[in-house]
């Protein structure tokens, strides 16, 4: 070998450690493949104008919505609207009235002619979450409400606030009950987690505790209370804007078994521009 070849040989093999190191760690990031959103998040402007919002959204670039209510559009006008703007919603929330067993069929039959393949309890009223057996019964409740979602073809989920953290008479808190007392392959979580943050819990413990058991998440942020008695109201803020540690949250979506990632905001200043500012921020995330 000529002395120019093997010091040209040299110096390509000192490099390729450095490129191959690169590349893996290039290789081992993960992004967010389709950003959604929570439409309760511009449910005003849904109400004023259902269409043109929904193409507003996919014009911003999300590619999922969860509904919180179709605004009077029958399932066949909801989807040809998804259809149009090329958008899936992969899930919905329903009122935990709707769970009753005299509503459930027809509610799993709006679901299914959407075409979504979750339905989501997004709240449980105070009368029916006071004490543990209260809680038991919720969780009966949602066993049979997933089981009758399963033989639909439908998944059932249940959406957590803050309330579901704070410790009842006998110290448990609510969230660990219901994840002790429902059947895993009929009721699932989708995380909210402003929420679970708000009210003090790792989201990542739950994450390794039961794992697989959350295939959707709520993002949206919150800088950090300034006072304990602060509300969600003066902390929630677009996502990227605040203090949670989105990265390391979501180095455990394997773990958690997350599959869907909606953007939410409850009161959001200026709707359209903040959920583009959400928007970018995760479409850019690398975790």
């Amino acid at each position: 070998m000529e002395r120019r070849d093997f010091l040209g040989s040299l110096a390509a093999a000192t490099v390729l450690p450095r490129l191959t190191t690169a590349c893996l760690d290039s290789l081992t990031r993960a992004r967010i493949a389709k950003v959604g959103i929570q439409l309760y998040t511009v449910r005003d402007l849904m109400k004023a104008d259902f269409e043109g919002t929904l193409a507003k959204v996919a014009q911003i670039g999300y590619r999922e919505v969860e509904f919180a209510g179709y605004f009077d559009h029958t399932p066949e006008q909801v989807r040809a609207v998804l259809d149009k703007n090329g958008l899936a919603s992969p899930s919905c929330h329903v009122g935990y009235e709707n769970t009753a067993e005299d509503k459930w069929a027809a509610t799993l039959q709006t679901v299914k002619a959407v075409g979504h393949q979750y339905v989501v309890c997004a709240w449980i009223p105070e009368e029916s979450r006071k004490t543990a057996d209260d809680w038991k019964r919720t969780c009966d409740r949602f066993n049979k409400a997933g089981q009758a979602a399963q033989a639909a073809g439908v998944q059932f989920a249940y959406h957590n606030h803050s309330f579901e953290f704070v410790p009842l008479a006998d110290g448990q808190k609510p969230y660990d009950v219901l994840l002790a007392n429902t059947d895993p392959k009929l009721v699932q979580l989708e995380v909210d987690l402003f929420w679970i943050t708000f009210a003090g819990a790792d989201p990542v413990s739950y994450f390794m505790q039961y794992q697989g058991r959350f295939p959707m998440v709520h993002v949206k942020d919150m800088i950090k209370k300034p006072t304990p008695a602060a509300t969600p109201e003066q902390v929630m803020v677009d996502v990227g804007k605040g203090s949670i540690d989105w990265k390391a949250i979501f180095a455990h979506s394997g773990h958690a078994g997350i599959q869907h990632y909606f953007v939410e905001h409850d009161q959001p200043p200026q709707p359209l521009a903040d959920i583009k500012t959400s928007f970018d921020y995760l479409n850019a995330l690398e975790f």
